[in-house]
């Protein structure tokens, strides 16, 4: 439990009493590899905080494709942040790429904890706003940088995670096919 509360730390100081409050409120879950936690077309209940493992957000397109939106490892939020708020559909799905350990907090909950703990409004305020920054520089990432340029800054942002996860899951995080992918990689490695 200890990981939330050092996440939270680092925004907001709660008190014991608040602690234990928030800690009444979420819920603990370990997941297999594979597991959808949000299917698309559906209306997102949850934020999920990742203790291990790796999850991902991503949506399908009508040729099938697959659009990946983002990471999560230790010490990571994710959630579709548009449903989560709107509380209607969603675009996105949420997968566990690797066995995860996950906290599970529940827009009821989330909401009572708003009310209870009001200085955690300002903790998921500044979640929300660092995931705005995040999105908006991405996409400026994907109009003016080339791919390689886009995966350096994913070498960067992710490190160990190009070891774990599939390359096709890489190249369409950067926006590129998975030949495009292993091409531009051979190049790199050759430099």
């Amino acid at each position: 439990m200890s990981l939330i509360l050092e996440n939270i730390a680092k925004q907001i100081t709660l008190s014991p009493e608040e602690q234990a409050l928030l800690l009444s409120k979420i819920e603990v879950k370990k997941f297999k590899a594979k597991t959808i936690l949000q299917q698309s077309g559906t209306v997102c209940k949850n934020s999920y905080f990742v203790y291990s493992g790796i999850l991902r957000s991503f949506s399908i397109n009508d040729n099938i494709v697959e659009h990946i939106m983002s990471f999560a490892c230790s010490g990571w939020w994710i959630s579709d942040m548009y449903s989560l708020l709107s509380q209607k559909p969603g675009n996105l799905f949420i997968e566990v790429l690797e066995d995860a350990e996950v906290v599970i907090l529940s827009k009821e909950n989330q909401e009572i904890l708003y009310r209870e703990i009001p200085k955690l409004e300002r903790f998921f305020r500044i979640l929300i706003e660092n995931s705005l920054v995040a999105n908006q520089e991405r996409l400026m990432d994907n109009l003016s940088l080339s791919a390689e340029e886009r995966f350096e800054k994913f070498q960067a942002k992710y490190q160990d995670l190009q070891y774990k996860i599939p390359q096709k899951q890489i190249a369409s995080f950067i926006g590129v096919t998975p030949e495009f992918f292993s091409k531009m990689k051979s190049r790199i490695l050759k430099k």
